[in-house]
């Protein structure tokens, strides 16, 4: 009996030793996963770090891929689905007239000429969804909902030059480049870790407050933006203080933290539209 175990033990021993072979091929292969995931997250660093222009109008230096050229293709190539997914166009044209003469108006800026962008104004017939937009290179949307709730000319040069202010920083562009930089990141640390989910689900959320942050700035870049375009066409800066009551109200008034917020809060918005107009009439912009 114990004669025929002994092979059996011998056999054991066999199988362990095939597995300290199998964990030394694991660790192998771990440190191929990791060095291969090193590279393509390097890779993904080297060519956000190189994917950079200078914006003619803000003379920043700006990870952007995409030329002006190719933000107005998208911009045009999109607009209609867009359009198509808050109802259409709107059909009242004496509406879309107003948005077009008030969005052209902010749009004959130098500073927006000097952009190079085919500025376009569209009235969206959505009557639910209180929201504006632009696309990049030059397309800007209002929804009708947030049109009819406007009190002024004034206050509709706020949100229209809110959004011009978006395509002359090319933020669109920004946050583009930005995304996938982030996504090729997460793909990076999923190869390294070999395909484990839950390191990949830390980076992704990571990555979410990463351009939560971004968002926030944005929004406040052109919201000053919008109040130098409102000034130098003769409006009223300080109805942009107006859309953002009418913005709070739209919500609800819910005090949701600001720091999980793409926008900032109406409150910081207000307190910075301010600042902004008196910096504005120190300088002598009117």
């Amino acid at each position: 009996m114990y004669g025929r175990r002994q092979p059996q033990y011998g056999g054991g021993y066999g199988q362990q030793g095939g597995y300290g072979r199998q964990r030394s091929g694991g660790s192998g292969r771990f440190k191929m996963m990791l060095i291969i995931g090193l590279a393509m997250a390097g890779f993904q660093v080297v060519k956000y770090l190189s994917s950079s222009q200078v914006n003619p109008v803000t003379g920043e230096n700006q990870r952007v891929t995409w030329s002006v050229e190719e933000e107005i293709q998208l911009g045009l190539s999109s607009r209609q689905q867009m359009a198509a997914q808050h109802g259409g166009l709107h059909p009242d044209q004496n509406a879309q007239d107003l948005v077009d003469r008030i969005g052209e108006r902010l749009a004959a800026s130098p500073w927006a000429q000097k952009s190079g962008y085919p500025y376009d104004f569209h009235l969206l017939a959505d009557d639910k969804v209180v929201n504006a937009f632009a696309l990049p290179g030059g397309q800007c949307f209002i929804t009708a909902a947030l049109f009819g709730k406007l009190e002024n000319e004034d206050q509709l040069a706020g949100v229209m030059g809110h959004e011009i202010g978006h395509v002359i920083h090319r933020h669109g562009a920004e946050r583009t480049a930005k995304a996938n930089f982030i996504q090729g990141l997460i793909q990076s640390v999923m190869v390294g870790a070999g395909g484990d989910y839950s390191v990949a689900q830390v980076a992704q959320v990571v990555g979410q407050y990463a351009n939560m942050k971004y968002g926030r700035d944005q929004e406040l870049e052109s919201d000053e933006w919008g109040i130098r375009l409102m000034m130098e066409a003769g409006y009223d800066p300080l109805e942009m203080i107006g859309v953002m009551d009418i913005l709070e109200a739209s919500s609800g008034g819910g005090n949701v933290p600001e720091f999980q917020s793409s926008h900032p809060s109406p409150a910081n918005r207000r307190e910075k539209i301010r600042e902004t107009v008196e910096r504005f009439e120190r300088e002598g912009l009117n």
